[in-house]
């Protein structure tokens, strides 16, 4: 059965922390789900991991979606939420309830995430009132990197701090089932932490938020020459798979792969009759069509995946 918000909040009444990690394709969720993280995050921040953008500005809606998409069908069991992107909430209520209905709507996830404090408490209280549910999204928020003059850490003075924890409090108020904090101080986030009924999800925000999220390839190693500050690698996965490319472009290059194990053979009579009707030129036709019905197709698993697809 697929987890609820309400587990989270019970995870949180009980004390226990919430391990949640970001999702972008089929793949990764299946691996996420099996590996026992109860939710996913299908973030924005695709956008630079999976698509090469230099911020998370650019990813547009249709994008979000297809990933997301994806993500849900590689899960069973884990919350699904959806990172809305850049001006697609941001207008009014109004587009926030369209864009955000539609992303339920379309690819079947089970929440949405807003970046946002006070301000957007109206657009989450005029989702959670229509059924959607939501996550908020305070300190460091990526979408607003241009604004912020950087990525920089939130909430170090005491008027910002101040204002942060005002932030989660609109949030919670507003209807939000839980709350990223994003680049925030230890202290500051722990702080917050007590002072909210929901959930926090910190990333960058110390040991003493309710629940982390780290980006998939930060934390697996899939870019081998940066690793944030707030991020531990928990695998070479990078590493591994240039070592296995450089192995099989060498394999391909020296003909030691693809070999008979990889291959697949003709019918020894459709194979006989094509040789005989090759050597016998445009007479040989009839031969190749006699051989034909007497030959099978074997029916051979392809790429892996869902196991739905075939040759």
């Amino acid at each position: 059965m697929r987890k609820t918000i309400r587990h989270f909040q019970q995870m949180k009444d009980r004390g226990e922390r919430i391990p949640m990690v970001t999702a972008y394709d089929y793949t990764s969720a299946r691996l996420a789900e099996a590996a026992g993280l109860p939710i996913l995050l299908v973030g924005d921040s695709l956008g630079m991991v999976m698509l090469g953008y230099e911020s998370t500005v650019p990813v547009t809606l249709e994008e979000m979606i297809h990933h997301a998409k994806a993500v849900v069908r590689g899960t069973q069991v884990a919350l699904v939420v959806v990172d809305m992107p850049f001006m697609t909430y941001h207008l009014s209520p109004e587009q926030a309830l369209a864009n955000c209905g539609r992303v339920m709507q379309q690819t079947g996830a089970q929440a949405v995430k807003i970046e946002g404090g006070a301000r957007m408490a109206e657009t989450v209280r005029r989702l959670t009132d229509n059924g959607i549910p939501v996550m908020g999204h305070i300190g460091l928020t990526p979408q607003s990197v241009n604004q912020f003059g950087g990525y920089r850490v939130q909430g170090r003075s005491l008027d910002a701090a101040r204002q942060l924890l005002a932030d989660a409090i609109a949030l919670e108020e507003a209807g939000a089932f839980a709350i990223v904090l994003e680049l925030v101080p230890a202290e500051l986030a722990a702080l917050v932490s007590k002072r909210v009924h929901v959930p926090t999800i910190g990333i960058g925000a110390g040991p003493g938020c309710d629940g982390q999220v780290q980006v998939w390839h930060d934390m697996l190693g899939l870019f081998e020459d940066f690793v944030p500050k707030h991020a531990r690698r928990f695998g070479e996965l990078g590493k591994a798979a240039r070592e296995a490319l450089t192995a099989y472009a060498a394999e391909v290059q020296a003909g030691s792969f693809p070999t008979e194990a990889h291959s697949v053979s003709m019918d020894a009579a459709t194979w006989s009759a094509l040789l005989a009707a090759t050597d016998a030129g445009p007479a040989g036709e009839g031969m190749i069509a006699g051989a034909d019905a007497a030959s099978s197709e074997a029916t051979v698993a392809i790429y892996g995946g869902n196991g739905k697809r075939r040759s």
